[in-house]
Protein backbone atom coordinates (compact mmCIF):
# COMPACT_ATOMS: atom_id res chain seq x y z
CA UNK A 1 0.00 0.00 0.00
CA UNK A 2 1.18 3.49 -0.89
CA UNK A 3 2.65 5.54 1.74
CA UNK A 4 1.32 8.95 3.18
CA UNK A 5 2.01 11.45 5.84
CA UNK A 6 5.41 13.17 6.57
CA UNK A 7 6.30 10.81 9.97
CA UNK A 8 6.57 7.43 8.08
CA UNK A 9 3.81 5.83 10.35
CA UNK A 10 1.52 5.98 7.45
CA UNK A 11 -2.14 6.58 6.96
CA UNK A 12 -5.97 5.56 6.52
CA UNK A 13 -7.94 7.82 3.95
CA UNK A 14 -11.05 8.39 2.48
CA UNK A 15 -10.77 8.78 -0.84
CA UNK A 16 -10.73 12.10 -1.88
CA UNK A 17 -9.47 13.15 1.59
CA UNK A 18 -6.31 12.11 3.43
CA UNK A 19 -5.93 11.69 7.06
CA UNK A 20 -2.43 11.33 8.76
CA UNK A 21 -1.17 9.85 11.83
CA UNK A 22 1.47 10.81 13.89
CA UNK A 23 3.95 8.24 15.69
CA UNK A 24 2.33 9.89 19.01
CA UNK A 25 -0.52 7.15 20.31
CA UNK A 26 -3.05 10.53 20.42
CA UNK A 27 -2.05 12.20 17.34
CA UNK A 28 -2.94 8.61 15.83
CA UNK A 29 -6.12 8.58 17.63
CA UNK A 30 -7.01 11.97 16.64
CA UNK A 31 -6.18 11.18 12.96
CA UNK A 32 -8.30 8.27 12.88
CA UNK A 33 -11.33 10.05 15.08
CA UNK A 34 -11.04 12.63 12.35
CA UNK A 35 -11.71 10.23 9.36
CA UNK A 36 -15.59 11.31 9.84
CA UNK A 37 -14.75 14.63 9.72
CA UNK A 38 -14.07 14.13 6.08
CA UNK A 39 -17.24 15.19 4.29
CA UNK A 40 -18.44 12.42 2.43
CA UNK A 41 -21.22 12.88 0.14
CA UNK A 42 -21.87 11.06 -2.94
CA UNK A 43 -24.83 9.69 -5.43
CA UNK A 44 -25.84 6.09 -6.38
CA UNK A 45 -28.66 5.83 -9.25
CA UNK A 46 -31.07 6.54 -6.56
CA UNK A 47 -29.00 7.58 -4.04
CA UNK A 48 -27.82 11.35 -2.96
CA UNK A 49 -27.36 14.34 -5.60
CA UNK A 50 -24.09 15.59 -6.97
CA UNK A 51 -23.63 19.39 -5.96
CA UNK A 52 -22.34 21.49 -2.68
CA UNK A 53 -23.01 19.80 0.94
CA UNK A 54 -23.11 20.45 4.51
CA UNK A 55 -21.63 18.11 6.88
CA UNK A 56 -21.87 18.19 10.49
CA UNK A 57 -19.41 15.68 12.36
CA UNK A 58 -19.51 15.12 15.79
CA UNK A 59 -16.52 13.17 17.70
CA UNK A 60 -16.56 11.31 20.98
CA UNK A 61 -13.11 10.09 21.47
CA UNK A 62 -12.10 8.27 24.64
CA UNK A 63 -16.06 9.14 26.23
CA UNK A 64 -15.28 12.97 26.08
CA UNK A 65 -17.71 14.59 23.38
CA UNK A 66 -16.29 17.09 21.26
CA UNK A 67 -18.74 20.32 19.69
CA UNK A 68 -20.25 19.70 16.57
CA UNK A 69 -18.09 20.91 13.31
CA UNK A 70 -19.40 22.05 10.07
CA UNK A 71 -17.47 21.42 6.68
CA UNK A 72 -18.73 21.78 3.25
CA UNK A 73 -17.64 19.98 0.19
CA UNK A 74 -18.49 20.11 -3.72
CA UNK A 75 -18.84 16.63 -5.60
CA UNK A 76 -18.64 16.62 -8.69
CA UNK A 77 -20.88 14.16 -10.86
CA UNK A 78 -18.09 11.73 -10.97
CA UNK A 79 -17.45 11.28 -7.27
CA UNK A 80 -20.71 10.53 -6.97
CA UNK A 81 -21.02 7.97 -9.04
CA UNK A 82 -19.57 5.05 -6.99
CA UNK A 83 -20.56 5.29 -3.48
CA UNK A 84 -19.09 2.33 -2.25
CA UNK A 85 -15.41 3.65 -3.40
CA UNK A 86 -15.87 7.26 -2.41
CA UNK A 87 -17.05 6.25 1.70
CA UNK A 88 -14.89 3.42 2.25
CA UNK A 89 -11.50 4.03 3.19
CA UNK A 90 -8.17 3.75 1.80
CA UNK A 91 -5.63 2.07 4.22
CA UNK A 92 -1.48 3.23 3.63
CA UNK A 93 0.52 2.23 6.10
CA UNK A 94 4.17 1.03 7.11
CA UNK A 95 5.11 -1.17 9.37
CA UNK A 96 1.38 -2.53 9.70
CA UNK A 97 -0.61 -5.03 7.04
CA UNK A 98 -4.46 -4.39 6.37
CA UNK A 99 -6.86 -7.31 5.44
CA UNK A 100 -8.87 -6.77 2.36
CA UNK A 101 -11.51 -4.52 3.80
CA UNK A 102 -15.38 -6.20 4.05
CA UNK A 103 -17.90 -4.08 2.34
CA UNK A 104 -21.45 -4.16 1.57
CA UNK A 105 -23.46 -1.96 -0.05
CA UNK A 106 -26.99 -2.51 -1.33
CA UNK A 107 -27.87 0.77 -2.94
CA UNK A 108 -29.16 2.69 0.37
CA UNK A 109 -26.86 1.48 2.84
CA UNK A 110 -22.98 1.25 2.68
CA UNK A 111 -21.20 -1.06 5.74
CA UNK A 112 -17.47 -1.60 5.90
CA UNK A 113 -14.65 -2.99 7.94
CA UNK A 114 -11.26 -2.16 7.94
CA UNK A 115 -8.17 -4.17 10.32
CA UNK A 116 -4.35 -3.06 10.23
CA UNK A 117 -1.83 -5.07 12.48
CA UNK A 118 1.90 -4.33 13.17
CA UNK A 119 3.08 -0.85 14.65
CA UNK A 120 -0.17 0.68 14.27
CA UNK A 121 -3.11 -1.90 15.13
CA UNK A 122 -6.23 -0.20 13.71
CA UNK A 123 -9.74 -1.23 13.52
CA UNK A 124 -12.38 0.45 11.49
CA UNK A 125 -16.01 0.49 11.29
CA UNK A 126 -18.42 2.42 9.18
CA UNK A 127 -21.90 2.70 8.36
CA UNK A 128 -23.65 5.31 6.21
CA UNK A 129 -27.52 5.20 5.49
CA UNK A 130 -28.63 7.96 2.11
CA UNK A 131 -31.80 8.15 3.09
CA UNK A 132 -32.76 10.62 0.32
CA UNK A 133 -31.25 12.44 -2.47
CA UNK A 134 -30.84 15.39 0.07
CA UNK A 135 -29.75 13.89 3.42
CA UNK A 136 -27.68 10.87 4.59
CA UNK A 137 -25.80 9.91 7.92
CA UNK A 138 -22.80 7.84 9.39
CA UNK A 139 -20.60 6.68 11.94
CA UNK A 140 -16.90 5.59 12.10
CA UNK A 141 -15.90 3.84 14.84
CA UNK A 142 -12.00 3.18 15.78
CA UNK A 143 -9.82 1.13 18.03
CA UNK A 144 -6.31 1.64 17.97
CA UNK A 145 -3.34 0.37 20.23
CA UNK A 146 0.65 1.23 19.11
CA UNK A 147 2.96 -1.11 20.60
CA UNK A 148 0.85 -2.88 22.28
CA UNK A 149 -0.69 -0.02 24.21
CA UNK A 150 -4.61 0.52 23.71
CA UNK A 151 -5.47 4.29 22.67
CA UNK A 152 -9.07 5.62 23.35
CA UNK A 153 -11.69 4.29 21.47
CA UNK A 154 -13.56 7.21 18.96
CA UNK A 155 -16.74 7.28 17.86
CA UNK A 156 -18.08 10.19 14.93
CA UNK A 157 -21.15 11.26 13.85
CA UNK A 158 -21.99 12.30 10.28
CA UNK A 159 -24.89 14.14 8.87
CA UNK A 160 -24.87 15.11 5.70
CA UNK A 161 -27.35 17.94 3.91
CA UNK A 162 -27.34 18.83 0.40
CA UNK A 163 -26.89 22.74 -0.24
CA UNK A 164 -27.31 23.98 -3.78
CA UNK A 165 -25.30 22.74 -7.39
CA UNK A 166 -21.65 23.52 -7.16
CA UNK A 167 -20.57 27.05 -7.41
CA UNK A 168 -19.27 27.85 -10.96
Amino acid sequence: MKLSGRDGMGSFRYSPFAIRHSRAPRAALAAAAALLALPPAIAFADGIEAGLWKVTTTSVTGGMAGPPRQSSKCLTAEQVKDLAATFSPIASTINSTCEPMARSFDGKKLTWHLLCKGQLDMELNGEFDFDSPHHYTGTVESAASMAGQPMPGSKNTVEGEWVSACPQ
